[in-house]
């Protein structure tokens, strides 16, 4: 019979019991035996060291994922697959010097869902700059002219070369991604623009506020809207009239954080904040 300090440690782990779905926060229950520290590898170039680790995977993959235990000199390896399903629904993320975001894509707009796509996959949006942050209502971006633009350029008039038709159906509520669009002078039927987003921070909402607006706009809000805009905040004011086609659902706290920089002319950032945006699937 062995003795125990001379035993050596079997490394063992449990996987969920139901396959996740992408971006999909794992965690490794470890049931190893004698095991003094652990080397965790998730199989998607991130490791650990911690005994039972949660992991992040932001796309889909069947990943080989290895536990080594070790105790003194001694160590053994367990391997198992873990399979990462593609979402149902189209995620992005979109990444600035103040943290991350991801965002769901509304699949009840297809045009501006495809399209959005089409543009972070060739690369579009990769170093282009929020070119107008107003503290209380929203973030603006996606004009390619901001790319190396100099200090106190003017922008907000680039774009691809044409127009997405409207898909106007979706709510303001803080988090929301919605296009970009020229007035209704020049542009009645309330085409977006072919890149320029922006992403909605708003206020906290009252019920007379949303009374006023229904009543002015014709609009009757279902009941969990009405609560979004009064626990989350939002731009009610827009509804109906820009298309929303996403929302953010992850990473809230950095649209306040891009909202509260300091702002010049045309409410540019003194400071360039720059975005990458990549697919999760």
């Amino acid at each position: 019979m062995l003795l125990t300090s001379c035993a050596k440690p079997i490394a063992d782990f449990i996987l969920p019991s139901n396959v996740p779905e992408a971006p999909a926060k794992v965690r490794f229950e470890n049931t190893s035996k004698k095991g003094e520290t652990y080397e965790w590898d998730f199989g998607d170039g991130n490791k650990s060291t911690e005994e039972s680790p949660s992991h992040t995977y932001s796309t889909s993959g069947n990943y080989l994922v290895q536990l080594k235990a070790m105790k003194g000199k001694k160590s053994t390896v367990e391997e198992k697959r873990l399979l990462v399903h593609a979402p149902k629904n189209c995620f992005v993320e979109m990444t600035t010097p103040y943290g991350t975001m991801l965002i769901e894509l509304y699949n009840n707009t297809p045009l501006h869902r495809d399209n959005f796509i089409k543009l972070v996959e060739e690369g579009f949006y990769d170093d282009l700059l929020f070119h107008r942050v107003i503290n209380g209502f929203m973030l603006q971006g996606g004009d390619p002219k901001s790319k190396n633009a100099k200090t106190g350029e003017p922008l907000g008039t680039g774009g691809p070369g044409y127009q997405v038709d409207q898909e106007i159906k979706n709510f303001h509520i803080k988090g929301a991604l919605a296009a970009a669009r020229t007035g209704d002078n020049i542009n009645p039927k309330k085409r977006s623009s072919g890149s320029q987003f922006y992403i909605v921070q708003g206020r906290k909402q009252t019920d007379d506020s949303l009374k006023s607006i229904q009543t002015s706009r014709g609009i009757v809000y279902p009941e969990d809207i009405k609560e979004a805009y009064k626990k989350q905040g939002g731009t009610p004011q827009l509804d109906n009239e820009y298309t929303v086609f996403g929302q953010v659902v992850k990473g809230m706290e950095v649209i306040d954080k891009i909202a509260n920089v300091k702002t010049a002319r045309q409410d540019r950032p003194e400071e360039n904040i720059t975005m990458t945006i990549k697919i999760i699937n």
